[in-house]
């Protein structure tokens, strides 16, 4: 099957994202709704793409491939691709051996950091985050984060 443009740089998108949610890639495709993302894979990229066990969206190995994702550095390193305030809370974020922050703490940290998000997406990002297994939710009173995996094993690239 060969891809229009649009349809590749959208598949990027998935791989680079994965596990996702409609909502992250209505936002980034700049869609009115879930449902119009839901059509335009069925539609467009419907070999290409799975949901996990969670109901989130996953790019086949074949899909990997045709964009040429890598997925490890030379030095053994997991490759990450992250929006920009994601890749921002992976380095804010205690680890994983360090007490676990809040929502509010990550936002304090990003603050003195230099950036100025919204809580609600600071909230967001960590959930995305521990959704691709980058940090972990520690439930009590109120949902605190730390990263799942060392610092030393990633290395983060930025999403345009």
């Amino acid at each position: 099957m060969t891809l229009s443009d649009e349809a590749r740089e959208r598949l990027e998108d998935i791989v680079a994202l994965q596990p996702t949610k409609n909502a992250e890639l209505q936002d980034r495709w700049e869609l009115d709704s879930g449902s119009e993302v839901h059509q335009y894979l069925e539609s467009e990229l419907k070999e290409y793409y799975y949901r996990n066990e969670n109901s989130l969206i996953c790019a086949t190995e074949e899909a990997a491939a045709l964009v040429g994702a890598e997925t490890e550095t030379e030095e053994g390193k997991r490759i990450v691709r992250l929006p920009e305030l994601q890749a921002a809370i992976l380095d804010a974020i205690a680890g994983p051996d360090d007490d676990p922050e809040s929502v509010v703490s990550v936002l304090h940290s990003l603050q003195e950091a230099g950036l100025d998000p919204d809580v609600d997406d600071v909230r967001s990002g960590l959930r995305s985050l521990s959704d691709k297994g980058l940090c972990e939710r520690v439930q009590r009173t109120v949902p605190t984060f730390r990263l799942a995996v060392s610092r030393d094993e990633l290395a983060v690239e930025e999403l345009d």
